[in-house]
């Protein structure tokens, strides 16, 4: 294992370099319904996949600001492309969860590992000899036909009952296994996000060792240079992508304004007072939600992240949800003001409503992060079931 070979400035370099070529290819990689292979494997070679990946390992060690930045840039050019490039990104924290004699063997052929799967407990994991037998049936596992592992986040069952934590909620452990070992289901036909190839994926009575295993959630990285919180990061990262897409649409309608002029109007949008005054105000908001978005991970950089998890869980995920939400109001008003151009297939108006929607119903994105928040404020039990 080397020394990281890349600065943080490296990995963005490279990534604008791919930019035209990502935004060239939208409406194909909408249609693939997956990330292309060469595309995984160029931004794999721009660094993107171990950005994260401690430079004690050969990783970029880039930090939370810097991967934020990164993939902000992807998904101004694409949004699928900027969620699934997350997912793989992510790869290094979540893996540090894992025992560290299992990181160490995962990453000994280099540092460009690269993991997704699925949150959802709907596997159960039957505890015998040495590991787990395992069977489920998992959705949203974007990216799954790139990665190298897969994990599906499971009950566990110890002579045949479920176990619990100590609050009485199940307890649950991530079962990771090699990704061919897995059957990937066709199911991703959706609203939007088309390009993520977030399909299920299934295993059935699949042994998997113990040293395999992790929790997603209460577990602690094994190894230094990754955040403390890998879900944490997670959230932040989420809410980029939305920022993007945001930024990618405000864009889209500012480039062709001065000269789109819609029916039955005599000026430009350019020079329609209504116009410049939602536009105006989008962009105010979407300025404000990404300088929130950067401020509070900043703060987590310089500050750290403490001890209290469920705390920070909250306001980072309420975070997250009212950025998102703003980032699709700015959506929202692109297309309403850009008119009926918008709504063709192929639009790429289109395409970042339809993407941004798909976002917000993302559980971490859902109004129950900012009733959490509430909750929390107001000296409330807090639900935070998993």
């Amino acid at each position: 294992m080397g020394l990281a070979t890349e600065t943080p400035g490296d990995v963005l370099d490279a990534v604008n370099g791919l930019t035209p070529a990502i935004r060239a290819r939208a409406d194909e990689i909408e249609a693939a319904r997956c990330l292309p292979a060469d595309l995984a494997e160029q931004l794999r070679s721009a660094g993107v996949f171990r950005m994260l990946t401690p430079a004690s390992h050969g990783g970029g060690q880039v930090g939370l600001v810097r991967s934020m930045e990164v993939l902000e840039t992807i998904a101004v050019a694409d949004g699928a492309t900027g969620w699934t490039t997350m997912i793989g990104a992510e790869s290094p924290q979540l893996l540090s969860l894992l025992p560290r004699a299992t990181y160490e063997a995962l990453y000994a052929a280099g540092p460009d590992v690269t993991v997704g799967g699925s949150f959802v407990p709907l596997g159960e994991a039957h505890a015998v000899d040495g590991g787990y037998r395992v069977h489920g049936r998992w959705p949203f596992a974007s990216g799954c036909q790139r990665w190298d592992l897969l994990f599906g986040n499971c009950v566990v069952v110890r002579d045949g009952v479920p176990a619990q934590r100590p609050d009485g909620s199940p307890a649950t452990l991530a079962m990771l296994v090699d990704a061919g070992q897995t059957d990937i289901e066709d199911t991703w036909r959706v609203l939007g996000l088309r390009g993520t190839g977030s399909q299920h994926f299934s295993l059935a009575e699949t042994f998997v060792p113990a040293e395999r295993t992790f929790d997603i959630y209460f577990g602690r990285p094994s190894i230094d240079g990754v955040s403390p919180f890998p879900i944490i990061d997670f959230i932040c990262h989420i809410g980029t992508v939305a920022v993007g897409i945001a930024r990618a649409a405000l864009d889209e309608v500012v480039d062709r304004a001065g000269s789109r002029v819609r029916l039955n109007m005599r000026a430009s949008l350019a020079d329609t007072p209504v116009v410049q005054h939602r536009l105006g105000r989008a962009e105010i908001a979407l300025r404000a939600a990404r300088t929130l978005l950067y401020a509070e991970a900043q703060r987590l950089e310089h500050d750290g992240y403490g001890e209290d998890f469920l705390a920070l869980a909250v306001r980072t995920w309420a975070t997250a949800g009212w950025i998102a939400a703003t980032a699709r109001d700015v959506v929202d008003t692109c297309f309403q003001v850009n008119g009926a151009a918008g709504i063709y297939d192929g639009a790429a108006l289109q395409r970042m409503l339809r993407d941004i929607h798909t976002i917000t119903q993302h559980a971490a994105l859902n109004d129950n992060a900012i009733t959490r928040a509430g909750a929390a404020l107001l000296g409330r039990p807090v639900d935070m079931t998993f």
